[in-house]
Formats: structure tokens, sequence, C-alpha cells
């Protein structure tokens, strides 16, 4: 039987009426059992002949009835006022805080919690509801506030060093020769990439990536994008290598390949700012049933255990001076997270710690199995 805490509220007024109803039948039935004998007795005593027995049992039986329904109706009249108010009352006060909570939320106090009230399953799921609303609003209110602070940064950076630029350049310390023009034009393709990843991230998250499936060949997204990043691996001493075996090569996905190459590219990227001079990073890919794993592992700073979980969250740095050092927009794993889920897979990270590099998973589903794998030509 289901607990009396989980009564839906239908369920609960329908309890009131039954009981109302009960309330009103047992009264008649209290009067025509007590009353009726007594009454019907004492008009056979007043009869005194046979003449007049029939006459003053018709009255007793009249009497007996008017006294019973009019007792029982006044009986249910109060009780069914009694539960009135009281669930009145009671469904008051439970909207009311709801009322109240919705009012704060307005106000943007996101922390306030409604209580469950214990007044059917409706309002316990609408208090639920609520909550788990509040919280999530909490949670976009914060993570606003850090994008606009974390984007504030920066940008400050690269707008500070054209603002100071230019202004040596007006007046007349500085020369708008090869070398500024260029240092400039850096600033403000980072600026650029910046606005690009961060409206990339956002369209993403808000599922409106655009995405243009077509076959391809794992084997061909982990060249090219191995090609790509050679020569930056090469001037910082980094050797990057190579290891997929055919079957994984070979197998064929229904995606978006411009898409699949910017997750690499990030992924790729990602390793070489972490991994020093004289350090390994590794593409892989590997096929298992179903699924096709992109790996990319490197022998680079590593990542302590407090920051697993974050890695993957806009502008969130386990070691924010070295990153922005380096340039990077702060949201690149967060595009490689947002691609991922786009094609319907995932991505995680795994670290034995500081110091003991890092190894990125990208799990893609295959959508055609048994016509997942080709040979080249």
């Amino acid at each position: 039987m289901r607990p009396l805490s989980r009564w839906g509220l239908g369920a609960r007024l329908l309890a009131a009426i039954i009981a109302v109803v009960l309330v009103a039948a047992s009264t008649a039935l209290a009067i025509a059992v007590v009353i009726g004998p007594v009454l019907f007795h004492d008009h056979l005593l007043l009869a005194g002949g046979e003449d007049n027995v029939v006459e003053h049992a018709e009255r007793a039986f009249d009497d007996a009835s008017a006294i019973s329904l009019s007792l029982a109706l006044l009986a249910g009249l109060a009780t069914s006022v009694v539960v009135s108010v009281f669930l009145t009352r009671r469904i008051a006060r439970s909207l009311g805080s709801v009322r109240q909570a919705a009012g704060r939320v307005a106000d943007g106090d996101y922390a306030v919690r409604v209580p469950e009230v214990g007044m059917g399953a409706e309002f316990d799921d609408l208090a639920r509801a609520f909550n788990t609303m509040a919280t999530d609003l909490e949670r976009i209110e914060q993570t606003r506030t850090r994008l606009l602070a974390d984007l504030a940064h920066e940008m400050r950076t690269p707008v500070a060093t054209l603002d100071a630029y230019l202004e040596a350049i007006q007046d007349g310390f500085e020369r708008a020769d090869a070398g500024t023009l260029v240092m400039m034009r850096e600033q403000v393709g980072r600026l650029a990439r910046l606005a690009e990843d961060i409206s990339l991230v956002t369209t993403a998250e808000e599922g409106r990536l655009s995405m243009r499936r077509e076959p391809v060949e794992v084997g061909e997204l982990v060249s090219a994008a191995v090609t790509q990043a050679g020569a930056r691996y090469a001037a910082e001493g980094v050797e990057l290598t190579v290891r997929a075996p055919d079957d994984a090569r070979r197998t064929v996905l229904m995606a978006d390949p411009d898409r699949l190459g910017q997750l690499l590219t990030n992924l790729l990227d990602n390793a070489l700012r972490h991994t020093p001079t004289g350090g390994r990073v590794e593409a892989g890919a590997e096929r298992a049933g179903g699924v096709v794993r992109l790996r990319v592992a490197d022998t680079g700073t590593g990542i302590a255990a407090e920051h697993l979980s974050h890695v993957f969250e806009r502008f969130y740095r386990a070691d924010s001076a070295r990153d922005r050092a380096h340039g990077g927009s702060g949201v690149g794993l967060a595009i490689v997270r947002s691609i991922a889920r786009a094609h319907g897979g995932r991505v995680t990270v795994e670290s034995e710690g500081a110091g003991r590099g890092a190894v990125f998973t990208v799990e893609l589903p295959v959508r055609n199995p048994a016509n997942a794998s080709r040979r080249r030509d």
C-alpha cells in the first residue's frame, strides 16, 4: 500500500469527502438505532387504543427520520467545514511558500529552497522541481559571473598591449615598424580567436552547433591533425608520434570532419602547451566494438587529482599563469567536450598527478558497424 505521504492531492480530497459521508451516515445510523426505537415506543404508549396505533407509528417514524437526517446533515456540514478549512490552510501555506520562494528567485536569490510540505505527491514533486530549477539557476549564475570575470581577464592583456603601443605611436615614442605591426596583429588575432572560441562553445552547449555529417575515415582524421601540428611540435622540440592499428584507421564514422579535426587540433595544442622541450606526445586511435577511441597522451606537466573533474570547464586552469603565458584561450577543452557530445560521444582525462603526463580519450560511436570499415584505394 502506498504510504500516506505519497498520496496525491486528488486522493486526499477524495478521502476527505468519504470522511464527511461516513460521519453523516454514522450519525444517521446512530440516531436511527438509538433514538428511533425510543420514539416509537413512546408513541405506542401514547396511542392508548388500537385506532391510534397506526397514526402514532407513522408519527414515530417521521419524527425519528427527521431527527436522524437533521443531525446527520448538521454533522456532515460541520465535518465538511472543518475538513475544508484544514485543507485550504494547508494548500494556501504550501503555495505561499512556493510563491515567496519564486519571488526571491525573481529578485536574484537563487539559494532559496522550498521544503517538502507533505500535502501529496503533486506538491512534493512541485517542491523538488522548483528546488532543481533554483539549483540550476544558481549554478548558471555562478558560471556566468565567473565567465564574465575570466573573459574580462583574458581580454585585458591584449587590449592593454594594443592601447599601450597605440599611445606610444601617437606620442612619438614608438614607430609603427614591421615588428610592432606584427605584434599588434598577434594581439588582435588573440582577441579574434577568443571571440570565435566563446561563440563556438556557447553555440555547442545550447545545442545549436551546425553539423555537416559525412563518411570520414579515422586514419585520415588523425593523419591530417598530426600533419597540421607537426611544424609547431618541431619548433618546440617535442616529439609527436602516431599509433593506430589498421582496423581503427579503416573505421568510417558518420561525422563532421571539420569539427573532429578541430577536436584533435585542440587536444594536440593543449598537449603541446603542457609538454616541455624534449617531451613526447602520442596521438592514437583504437576500435572497441561499436566505439572508436581517439587518444592524445603526453609526458608533460600532468594534472593534479583535484583538477581532473574541472579541466573541461570554460576558462578553468590548473596552472593559470602558465596557460596565459602560452596564449591559450581557456575554452579549448570545453570545445572538445562540446564537439564530442554533438557526435554522441564523450571525452575523459586521466593523469597520475603533477609531472606524470596526461591522457585524453574521446569515445565516438560507430553508427553503422556493418559498413564501418573500408580499405584505402
